[in-house]
């Protein structure tokens, strides 16, 4: 006859078994937990309904969205620019600064500002010509677990050359660096909070425009890499630039012979690119290895 002793140890670790079986919904909470990483879109106050067209997306989608006033660069005298150098401006870029290109600016620092602030781990900058999409969340967190240290993803660009594959994330979204650039666009990306704190020290003062400093990860301290396919879209408000046109860039654009110190900063800054793309490679590769 069985002992109630052996019966009660018998229960016990029946008990401890039922325990250690996963929970079905564990998947389900930690997919939640991940829709909670809240999107900063930056917003001028006169664009409402770019505004109004990602809200019903984000209810569509059930996405987190944080509007950021943008600031209005054409109303802001040129003498009450804050951490801008005109001089500086105009000799790594062979122009002068649009005031668009300056409300963009400190609209990005002001959603970083926002982003540290809050203190999350990391957050979706985007602007507001950019369509909102239900796996644009799952993929963005899946690119930054793919690489590490502080770190950035652009989510979308204008043109990518000589793009150099890194790695491979558990969405299957590929993810390297260029080797020439700018990539234009600062549309959409993806930071953690202390590449966020960094961006905001190394990106004083203004010496470029926005989208292409943001991408200079060896001059940011940043780690900066970039999705060979973009996660979302540009919307029909993209061809509706409230930055500058082609004409705007033109008429501020400095005679060729005035333009010599613009085109020795991009030369180097090129050399400086290739450097910075074919290190990670090779950082990737070794890693490989020690696996």
């Amino acid at each position: 006859m069985v002992s109630t002793r052996f019966l009660f140890a018998g229960v016990t670790v029946i008990l401890e078994q039922i325990n250690r079986i996963p929970s079905p919904g564990g998947s389900e909470i930690a997919g939640d937990a991940a829709q909670k990483i809240r999107i900063y879109v930056i917003n001028l106050d006169r664009s409402r309904d770019r505004w109004k067209r990602l809200c019903n997306q984000a209810v569509e989608y059930d996405l987190h969205i944080t509007r950021v006033p943008a600031i209005d660069g054409r109303v802001i005298a040129d003498e009450d620019r804050v951490d801008f150098h005109p001089h500086s401006f105009i000799y790594h870029n062979g122009r002068k600064l649009l005031p668009g290109e300056y409300g963009c600016y400190r609209s990005h620092l002001l959603a970083l500002e926002q982003f540290v602030a809050s203190g999350d781990k990391m957050a979706i900058i985007m602007e507001d010509d950019i369509e909102l999409n239900e796996r644009l969340i799952p993929r963005a967190i899946a690119a930054m677990e793919s690489v590490q240290g502080t770190r950035l993803v652009k989510l979308v660009n204008h043109r990518l050359v000589g793009f150099k594959q890194i790695c491979r994330t558990t969405e299957n979204d590929i993810i390297g660096r260029c080797m020439h650039g700018p990539q234009g666009s600062a549309a959409c990306y993806i930071v953690n909070r202390k590449a966020a704190q960094k961006l905001l020290t190394t990106l004083k003062p203004m010496i470029l425009p926005y989208d292409v400093a943001l991408e200079r990860g060896w001059s940011t301290g940043v780690e900066t890499f970039t999705t060979l396919e973009g996660l979302v879209d540009f919307s029909p408000h993209r061809a509706d630039t409230t930055i500058g046109k082609r004409v705007h860039y033109r008429a501020v654009k400095r005679h060729s012979l005035l333009r010599l110190t613009a085109h020795w900063f991009r030369t180097c800054d090129q050399l400086r690119r290739w450097h910075y793309a074919i290190k990670a490679k090779q950082g990737m590769a070794a890693k490989a290895v020690e696996r």
